[in-house]
């Protein structure tokens, strides 16, 4: 498998650090010291379909495609509207393809989980061309009475283009039962039947706790995925890693002591977008030309559950 063709959309809106502290009870440079976060795109005037629909077409536009050769569609999301029908039965009609689909949520791994299984579709033989969107709106989760989790959230949509080939070398998926370290309860109708009605809670999240575990997980994933493929941290040209925390992904880089420029972020304006944050870097990377033939790329994704994953992919 390799990808053919990316795209993304973010919203219109972006929302300072000292545009929080006018309600918040924070700073820039206290935000900036411990996430690393300027400004965060959300959504206002726009919807989370309207981001999808143009990331989704973008990378359409960028494969060479038409949409009605698209075989399959992966949409990645955690949370949004509509319960049910999922977010792949909404866009289908949205991006003008014809194709069977399916919802994942793996959380903030969401996008290496995708890849994993287009993959194993493509190589069965169940598809050509699959398309893999995340569309995420996490600042819908947060309570914005509190700063500890809507300082960090935005909304955003990626979108690859996948196909025959032999980029895709191999994958390293982890699991670890810890709902309580980051978890969202929407609220569900009553019956006349249960004991005690359960109401909703908003994101909540061990910030030290969960930052343990990205930093330590997400570096076990990636040595592990080295360590089958033969090769040391140094041979690799670029660490895609979820954009959830800068401080996150300098941990995860001391751990494998490899240099900043191998690390590229853009937390620094767009926040964490969820599983969306790996396709928009990717797509932005690509843009300015800074991926090359025979690059070699990890991409390496955490978050609730808890879950990580990692990639190798040559370019």
């Amino acid at each position: 498998m390799k990808i053919i063709g990316t795209g993304s959309a973010l919203p219109t809106l972006s929302v300072t650090n000292n545009q929080l502290a006018t309600f918040l009870d924070t700073s820039d440079e206290w935000i900036t010291e411990r996430t690393g976060i300027k400004a965060r795109r959300l959504l206002s005037t726009e919807s989370l379909y309207d981001i999808a629909e143009t990331a989704a077409k973008k990378a359409i536009e960028a494969s060479g495609l038409s949409p009605e050769q698209i075989d399959f569609l992966i949409c990645s999301n955690v949370a949004n509207r509509h319960v049910t029908p999922g977010i792949s039965c909404i866009m289908q009609n949205r991006i003008g393809i014809k194709c069977a689909g399916l919802d994942i949520n793996v959380a903030c791994a969401g996008f290496v989980n995708a890849m994993m299984l287009a993959d194993s579709m493509i190589k069965a033989g169940n598809a050509r061309y699959i398309m893999i969107l995340c569309a995420e709106e996490p600042s819908k989760y947060c309570n914005w009475h509190e700063r500890d989790c809507s300082i960090l959230f935005a909304d955003g949509a990626g979108a690859v283009i996948v196909g025959p080939g032999d980029s895709f070398k191999d994958v390293q998926l982890t699991m670890i039962s810890n709902r309580d370290v980051l978890y969202y309860e929407r609220p569900l109708e009553s019956t006349p039947f249960e004991k005690e009605h359960e109401h909703g809670q908003p994101l909540v999240m061990k910030g030290r706790e969960l930052f343990r575990q990205a930093v330590s997980e997400s570096s076990k994933d990636i040595m592990k995925l080295l360590s089958r493929q033969g090769l040391t941290p140094s041979d690799i040209d670029y660490y895609l890693i979820h954009q959830a925390n800068k401080r996150i992904v300098d941990g995860i880089r001391s751990l494998l002591k490899e240099p900043e420029e191998k690390f590229p972020t853009n937390i620094e304006y767009y926040g964490n977008t969820s599983s969306a944050s790996i396709p928009i870097l990717l797509d932005e990377m690509l843009a300015q030309g800074r991926i090359h033939d025979g690059d070699k790329i990890v991409m390496s994704a955490f978050g609730a559950g808890f879950v990580s994953a990692a990639c190798l992919l040559e370019w």
